[in-house]
């Protein structure tokens, strides 16, 4: 049995959790999630509490007891409050701004970038230099936040890039100038 897997899963009021046939359904003040489960796995809801429960003796049904239980306390997270991830722009004359569904972005290329919203997904530009990322489902936020970051990773010399808000970037010392022995 897994750790992560037995632990259950407290169902706040207003969020109704429903399996059937391998479909599972999250269903919230913010809006309806589902995720489909394969294995020998099945979820059973007593009033406000969810478990997570294995089926079967297959090999990886212990990983996927713990990744099932998982996605739904963040399913549930999702539906009740939301998730939000903010991306920093760090560069000289570097600049976004929200234009319609996209983010238009100068990040030091001869041209300016555009980045379309995602269904599902939340772009906001409350300052020229952040990004803000939000939605209800975890991993499409994090992935946008990925692509948008991807696009200029941030380099440690100078500390340009597209940086997570609490990420820390190392900053390394350059060259020091010295010609080499000869």
């Amino acid at each position: 049995m897994s750790r992560i897997g037995k632990l259950p899963v407290a169902l706040p009021a207003g969020v109704t959790v429903t399996f059937e046939n391998g479909l599972l359904t999250v269903k919230g003040a913010k809006g309806t999630l589902t995720q489909q489960i394969t294995g020998e796995i099945d979820i059973n809801v007593e009033g406000n509490v969810a478990h997570v429960v294995t089926t079967g003796t297959a090999p990886d049904t212990n990983a996927k007891h713990g990744l099932y239980r998982a996605l739904l306390h963040n399913m549930v997270v999702g539906v009740t409050e939301g998730f939000k991830k903010t991306l920093k722009v760090n560069g000289v004359g570097w600049k976004v701004q929200k234009q319609g569904n996209k983010v238009v972005m100068n990040i030091g290329f001869s041209h300016p970038v555009d980045f379309p919203e995602p269904a599902g997904v939340k772009l906001e530009c409350p300052s020229v230099n952040e990004i803000v990322v939000s939605g209800i489902d975890k991993n499409l936020v994090g992935q946008t936040a990925a692509n948008i970051r991807k696009l200029r990773t941030p380099e440690p010399y100078h500390g340009y890039g597209i940086a997570y808000s609490d990420e820390v970037i190392e900053r390394k010392e350059g060259k020091t100038g010295g010609k080499g022995k000869k």
